[in-house]
């Protein structure tokens, strides 16, 4: 199973498209909707998400709500592409004088590729590198999940932090879901109160404000993921996928960075046998022992830097004149940690389907359930 994106940040859409689904899978478009808006959203968003209403077109491989076994080709159009048209049209029209940016950004993609892509212009880097790709990203993992609540696996997750702000409590998966309630989706509601008032502060000072998201994989059977070869270790390919989104620069598995400071005797889960079975009263390796799932619920969290654009702006240089500038206000979010978190659940399930298809194959859903259902 495999994910291809393309388009820009204000271009005239975000497209996708998805090889190797099974046929005859659900797909339930109002989910993908749902997913789609719960990434715009979250204290501390700007301005464009009241611009953009994202919604999925899918362009083929489905017919009457059921996939067809071809590619699933799909667009998200951006609505704020006719204010753009003028300049991000791709022809030979477009003004590509208008909206240039040289003061780079620090923390952006702006610099590293301008020089690397020989461009004069950060406008030809930015618009590709922008956060707004996880928009694609977003309905290609709810497709996946689609996937696989067939065989039974739950993805949920939570607001662990915000700029240092921490929900210490341990919750059980269950109680995730009902965090998208919460303006911040922390469970913690005293938490997630002085993390909105420090948000509030940093707003009248120009700053911004990253933070740290939980995903929890619930009901996945043991076995998934290889200790055979390095590429195919589970917990490697789950964390690249968070590492692939925008703005993250750390990732841990279970316990994580808390495991390296403590003796062996209170890290590794110790293993039982009760009615027969086998069984782990800890879960402290997150679910994934050996680069394969063990059948415990699968726990992954992931920093998220804070926005690198300040509306308050950081020292930069413009690259036309090669003097110091200050780097201007791309965008105004201050904070965009539950959109982190939406996008975060979408790309470990589609990192997740596809490991999955790849040893249970099947060219139709109800033989991929079926294969499932057989193993221990």
């Amino acid at each position: 199973m495999k994910l291809t994106t393309a388009g820009e940040s204000h271009g005239r859409a975000l497209v996708g498209i998805i090889e190797g689904l099974p046929s005859n899978l659900a797909i339930d478009t109002s989910f993908i909707n749902a997913m789609l808006a719960l990434r715009q959203s979250g204290y501390g968003r700007g301005g464009r998400q009241k611009i953009e209403r994202d919604e999925i077109n899918i362009i083929s491989g489905v017919r009457g709500g059921l996939t067809l076994g071809s590619p699933l080709a799909f667009e998200i159009v951006n609505r704020d592409y006719e204010n753009w048209k003028f300049c991000m049209s791709p022809e030979r029209d477009a003004d590509l004088t208008a909206r240039r940016l040289t003061k780079v950004r620090p923390g952006h993609a702006d610099l590293t590729g301008m020089i690397k892509y020989g461009q004069s212009d950060a406008r030809n880097i930015l618009e590709r590198a922008s956060a707004r790709e996880t928009a694609v990203r977003v309905a290609a993992g709810a497709i996946a999940m689609c996937y696989l609540r067939e065989l039974g696996v739950s993805i949920s997750g939570y607001v662990k932090s915000v700029c240092g702000i921490e929900d210490g409590a341990e919750h059980c998966f269950n109680e995730l879901p009902s965090a998208r309630q919460h303006p911040l989706f922390m469970l913690d509601s005293c938490a997630e109160e002085r993390a909105m008032a420090l948000i509030d502060e940093l707003k009248e000072r120009g700053d911004t404000a990253g933070g740290v998201v939980e995903v929890r994989v619930h009901g996945l059977k043991s076995g998934f993921g290889s200790c055979m070869q390095y590429t195919t270790k589970l917990d490697a390919v789950l964390c690249a996928a968070l590492m692939s989104v925008q703005a993250i620069k750390g990732v841990e598995v279970g316990l994580g960075f808390a495991g390296a400071s403590l003796p062996g005797s209170r890290v590794h889960d110790a293993i039982y046998s009760k009615d027969g079975k086998l069984c782990r009263i800890t879960n402290n390796a997150g679910g994934i022992e050996g680069g394969m799932s063990n059948g415990e619920d699968i726990v992954l969290r992931a920093a998220m830097k804070p926005i690198p654009t300040l509306m308050s702006g950081l020292d930069t240089v413009d690259m036309s004149t090669g003097l110091p500038a200050r780097a201007a206000g791309e965008r105004s979010d201050v904070a965009a940690i539950c959109a982190c978190e939406i996008i975060a659940e979408s790309v470990v399930a589609t990192a997740l389907a596809g490991v999955v298809a790849e040893r249970l194959g099947g060219d139709n859903i109800e033989e991929v359930k079926e294969r499932y259902s057989r193993l221990p």
